[in-house]
């Protein structure tokens, strides 16, 4: 599977977890820009300054527990490959799983269960629409023609005589 042929452990432990960061800080200023220009007082001044504020104070926040969960999972990940020996969706399930459950722990062991199990579903669902959609592309882009493996077998195709002499040196 390519979609598992990425770089090695450590750096996609930083490479995720940067990108995760990312992620949360561009949704979430998005998210707070909107919620900052609703919540603020009548006027565009005082709404684009809202927006700023909100952007200011909660983008990085959420950006940072973005960050958290995508180190988490990657590092969970990592450990499941190293310790299973191969790269499965098996090993993102169990990750997303393990990293809701630890990042529940301090609500404790229901909120744990809870958490472990939307996380394994979710990240079920991910892995099996992945599966399907690549199921479905392979199937709409079958392997192109077969191409005879002995050159002679080929059909020999002539150029139809031109009126204007031979120009097959120019092609």
């Amino acid at each position: 599977m390519e979609e598992y042929a990425r770089e090695p452990c450590p750096w996609r432990i930083v490479d995720d977890c940067g990108g995760a960061f990312t992620m949360g800080t561009i949704g979430g200023g998005i998210f707070q820009a909107i919620k900052g220009f609703r919540n603020s007082p009548v006027g565009v001044n005082h709404r684009l300054r809202g927006s700023l504020t909100a952007i200011k104070t909660r983008a990085p926040q959420l950006g940072g527990s973005f960050a958290v969960w995508g180190g988490l999972f990657s590092m969970i990940d990592c450990s499941m490959v190293q310790v299973r020996g191969k790269e499965d969706p098996w090993n993102s399930i169990t990750s997303g799983a393990l990293t809701g459950a630890i990042l529940a722990a301090r609500n404790g062991p229901v909120a744990m269960v809870g958490s472990a199990a939307m996380g394994g579903i979710l990240l079920a669902l991910i892995e099996g629409a992945g599966i399907l959609l690549t199921r479905f592309a392979s199937a709409q882009f079958p392997n192109g023609p077969q191409f005879a493996e002995d050159p002679s077998q080929l059909p020999s195709t002539q150029l139809p005589s031109s009126p204007f002499g031979d120009y097959r040196q120019y092609q």
